[in-house]
């Protein structure tokens, strides 16, 4: 009898032994089996709101660049039809009165805007001249105490007529036709240009650039 009962006691534990151990493997099998599922597939592991979200912001990146594809080649397109249109000064302006301009200055006041220079000389007459060096094409400034052009750039001098004296630059500088408008204003026209001619006095070479008042 006793021996029975052991018997059966036995087979009781062995059995909840066996049990147990099926259960504890179909936990970790689907333990590892949830892990290689995450690892293969990590977004699957995110809750459905975050991956629409997702979706979302890569659907909004994609139409986005779409757009602004399709801009940069509209624009392209219509520039060709469209072509860029530069301004410059008109080649020829009016510079006010003779009666504004004393005798023996040089007036800049039209300088930056039309690179020129209008000059009055002892006698009365006038004459335009461009403001640029001959060397190199900087803009020299008028030295009122000395009576001269000075180039910064390399030092080039010029008389007030434009003739050099001193520097790199190679002959005077150049001169625009200056005459009287219908209303009696000075009218500078820089289509018609008197180029300095190496070791000629301009008043000389060109006494038609000069006006008498």
């Amino acid at each position: 009898m006793q021996a029975h009962l052991l018997f059966m006691s036995v087979e009781m534990q062995y059995g909840f032994r066996q049990e147990y151990s099926v259960k504890k493997w179909s936990q970790e099998k689907k333990k590892q089996s949830a892990m290689q599922d995450q690892y293969d597939n990590p977004v699957s592991g995110k809750s459905p709101e975050v991956s629409g979200d997702r979706r979302q912001f890569l659907t909004r990146v994609g139409w986005g660049s779409l757009a602004g594809f399709l801009a940069i080649n509209s624009y392209a397109f219509l520039r060709f039809f469209f072509p860029r249109v530069l301004f410059e000064p008109p080649s020829q302006f009016k510079v006010g009165f003779p009666n504004d301009y004393p005798p023996g200055v040089v007036n800049s006041q039209y300088q930056r805007e039309f690179g020129t220079w209008i000059i009055r000389l002892q006698d009365g007459r006038f004459f335009a001249m461009e403001s640029k060096c001959t060397h190199l094409g900087c803009t020299p400034s008028w030295l009122e105490s000395q009576k001269k052009f000075k180039c910064p750039c390399h030092g080039s001098g010029y008389y007030i007529t434009g003739l050099n004296f001193e520097g790199p630059a190679p002959r005077p500088m150049d001169r625009f036709k200056i005459s009287i408008a219908e209303d009696g204003q000075l009218l500078v026209d820089k289509t018609i240009k008197f180029p300095g001619i190496p070791g000629r006095e301009s008043n000389e070479v060109y006494p038609q650039s000069l006006l008498k008042s």
